[in-house]
């Protein structure tokens, strides 16, 4: 059919659509349900045949609106909170695997500049990390304390700043991609660049193993975690640049709030980063076994809830719908 033949034959039905929206207080919702169902055909349709005409962006915002007001109307669930853990979120991760796929590229990627530049040159770390900060720890290395930076504060306050630190790492990396996924991926590049030549400095020390079993403790929740932020900042960014059949504002209120959802999400992850760090990667003293189950655990846990579980609720179906 061609799209003027498309367009005349439903633009009455669209119109009437329209006027039952702009009705506040007289919308029937059995009307309303039968006209969004004829209304999503209708938008399948237009994709299909005619995926960069007017008729279809225009078909993707009445439909953005009919959703909204519906889901603004409904009444909301009782296991709501719940939800959101269980199917909401597990969801983005699975619809969005390619943006967290890409953003985890970039940081292992950096990660391994990181520590390849600070093999070529030895300063590169005191340029990176900062003289203040190598100094200090070289310092901790010759007492016998070689991260003794992690019990220099006491714990609760401590808690408190890492948790919050984290948090507006994680809300920046999001944030930027509000300028283009660009940014976002330049914010995740400096991030594993630190990471990539920290850990070389403690390999050029002979200290790689004390290192891991001890930053990883709090890190494989915490660095995971970045990195998932990082790929919200992508969702975003890359809702306005490729808009697809949105209009780009349209696609930006998409992106931007699953990316939210995305932050919010990770808040009790950074708490818990946040706890482990500030009240056990100081005992230095724990069993190597019981380190390693730790970073084994937190490691499990986030391939599980980011990758499998979803994957999982995918194949069964039993995700919601976009």
């Amino acid at each position: 059919m061609r799209e003027s033949a498309f367009v005349k034959a439903n633009i009455k039905k669209w119109e009437k659509f329209e006027s039952l929206i702009k009705a506040s207080d007289r919308k029937d919702p059995d009307e309303l349900a039968d006209l969004f169902i004829q209304l999503t055909d209708d938008l399948a349709y237009a994709r299909t045949n005619y995926p960069k005409a007017d008729v279809t962006v225009y078909l993707n915002n009445l439909s953005t609106k009919v959703h909204q007001y519906i889901y603004r109307n409904k009444r909301e669930q009782k296991n709501r909170f719940a939800n959101f853990w269980k199917v909401e979120l597990p969801e983005i991760f699975w619809n969005h695997r390619r943006a967290f796929a890409y953003s985890l590229l970039i940081f292992i990627v950096s990660s391994i500049i990181g520590a390849f530049s600070a093999a070529q040159d030895q300063s590169f770390v005191r340029l990176i990390l900062g003289d203040e900060y190598v100094n200090m720890t070289l310092r901790n290395i010759e007492l016998g304390e070689p991260l003794g930076v992690y019990a220099k504060m006491d714990q609760f306050p401590m808690f408190l700043y890492i948790t919050f630190n984290n948090v507006r790492v994680s809300f920046m990396a999001f944030a930027a991609g509000i300028l283009s996924s660009i940014f976002t991926g330049f914010l995740l590049f400096r991030n594993g660049v630190m990471l990539g030549s920290f850990q070389y400095f403690f390999y050029q020390k002979g200290l790689l193993l004390t290192s891991i079993l001890t930053i990883w403790l709090h890190g494989t929740i915490e660095i995971i975690s970045i990195v998932i932020a990082g790929g919200a900042g992508i969702i975003m960014g890359n809702s306005w640049v490729f808009p697809g059949t949105y209009s780009r504002i349209e696609s930006l209120k998409v992106g931007a709030l699953t990316g939210a959802k995305v932050v919010l999400g990770l808040v009790p992850l950074f708490i818990t980063a946040g706890f482990i760090e500030s009240y056990v990667t100081r005992l230095f003293d724990m069993p190597i076994f019981l380190k390693a189950m730790i970073i084994l655990l937190s490691l499990g846990f986030m391939v599980w809830y980011i990758i499998l579980y979803p994957r999982k609720l995918f194949k069964n179906e039993l995700h919601t719908s976009d």
